[in-house]
């Protein structure tokens, strides 16, 4: 009876060795990870920034420190935006972060000004500050490695999402989108602008004032073509937005006779042709209708006083005159200072 209760005992001691075994190698090759979540490790991060950030979304956690010490995954760690997947195991989360296997993100660049909120909506998408992505927008030297100087660099970008490594540079940013801005200008865009007379630059600037002077983009090629009538002709551009631009006022909502005169090379009321570089950044839609432009006669233009968003075209300063008072009226009636 003894020897059947040793038995027992050790066939007891065994099962839980094995079990025990068994629970262990599971949580190192099991399944860590339940559900799809986002891990962002920044590279200004600390080991244990990264591991308090990393506990809350994985299970196991002694058997994850222990393998993260036997890989020395404290020293040798990566940056990144990392996409943690359901059945991923400790081991493979941990080798993920210590190779660096990050998952690109979406950054997108849309309905800026100037180059300071470009600087501050690529912050909240990348791995950068806004003081160090303002730093190569601004930068000279990088300016003239792609090929533009520090003013006109802003007329390089062109809004849409693109993909990027979280932990891009800012300098690795300005150049990747050089690459976008000549995929951008196909053989099909260049020739419509070399038929248009402008230059590339010419081309972001006009589109700058078009988008800012209406989001319709059915009118856009009209309001172009009134633009590129007064620059064949050269009549001043007298463009409300680079007024605003000038006196950098975006909230502006009525332009006063005052405001005509602010000294500025962007105020086009006081200066001949273009401005020296975009006043924001133009939707592509804007782009194409300067490359589009319509051919017609008219030379002014005024905002329609039912506030639709259109426009109301003139050939002559008298029925342009005539649209501006219906327009003004309307914006008494309104109390629009």
């Amino acid at each position: 009876m003894r020897k059947n209760i040793l038995l027992w005992s050790l066939a007891g001691a065994l099962v839980v060795v094995i079990a025990a075994g068994v629970t262990v190698r599971w949580q190192f090759y099991g399944n860590a990870v339940t559900e799809e979540r986002d891990l962002y490790v920044s590279g200004r991060a600390e080991y244990a920034q990264m591991v308090d950030s990393l506990l809350p979304r994985i299970r196991h956690h002694r058997a994850f420190g222990a393998y993260a010490r036997r890989i020395d995954l404290e020293q040798t760690f990566k940056p990144g935006h990392y996409v943690l997947r359901p059945g991923m195991s400790v081991i493979e989360v941990a080798r993920m972060l210590k190779l660096g296997m990050q998952t690109p993100v979406r950054v997108t660049i849309n309905n800026v000004r100037i180059p300071a909120q470009l600087a501050q909506k690529l912050a909240r998408q990348i791995d950068a500050d806004s003081a160090a992505v303002m730093q190569a927008l601004t930068s000279k030297a990088l300016a003239a490695e792609v090929g533009f100087d520090s003013v006109t660099l802003f007329s390089m970008f062109v809004p849409d999402s693109y993909e990027f490594y979280w932990t891009v540079t800012p300098e690795e940013f300005v150049k990747r989108m050089k690459r976008e801005y000549d995929r951008f200008w196909t053989p099909e865009r260049d020739a419509k602008r070399k038929r248009s007379g402008l230059s590339r630059l010419e081309v972001m600037t006009l589109a700058s004032i078009v988008y800012e002077e209406t989001r319709k983009t059915d009118e856009m090629p009209r309001i172009a073509g009134v633009y590129v009538n007064r620059l064949r002709k050269g009549i001043p551009l007298q463009a409300d937005p680079t007024v605003k631009y000038a006196m950098q006022d975006f909230g502006l909502r009525r332009i006063l006779y005052k405001h005509l005169k602010y000294p500025s090379p962007y105020n086009t009321y006081i200066n001949k042709g273009l401005p020296p570089s975009p006043i924001c950044m133009p939707g592509k839609n804007a782009i194409d209708a300067v490359l589009d432009f319509e051919r017609h006669d008219y030379i002014f233009f005024c905002a329609r006083p039912t506030f639709d968003g259109y426009h109301n075209f003139a050939r002559t300063l008298r029925e342009h005159n005539a649209n501006a008072r219906a327009y003004s009226a309307e914006l008494n009636r309104r109390k629009i200072k």
